[in-house]
């Protein structure tokens, strides 16, 4: 049998946008997108899902040994985009300026989300 492929779909979101988590351990915070894996639709939110990791020490990589806490990941249906003018959480949409190119824009106030 040969391996399924799962195509990734867009979730709209970006590296460094500004989100909100919406369910889960974490629910109500904030923080920027971290990385975005499309494949598994998961995403690394800043100070969100914070999980201990207990690493072993390697001197040829010059890695100290002991616990370590690090982000980990979050189903990207659990996350909303926080629109930076309204300051809400909101839904993604797009709109094709006259000029033919494709912008974001919050569902909530209709401002465009590109920097």
């Amino acid at each position: 049998m040969g391996r399924i492929e799962i195509e990734p779909s867009s979730s709209g979101l970006r590296k460094g946008d500004e989100v909100r988590v919406m369910s889960g351990r974490d629910k109500g915070k904030t923080g920027r997108v971290l990385s975005i894996d499309p494949r598994t639709r998961r995403i690394t939110v800043e100070h969100a899902n914070i999980i201990k990791r207990h690493t072993r020490a390697d001197s040829s990589k010059n890695v100290k040994g002991g616990v370590v806490e690090r982000e980990g990941s979050i189903a990207i249906s659990n996350v909303m985009l926080v629109c930076p003018a309204c300051n809400k959480h909101a839904r993604l949409g797009h709109k094709v300026k006259p000029d033919g190119t494709k912008v974001r824009v919050c569902r909530r106030c209709g401002t465009t989300l590109e920097k």
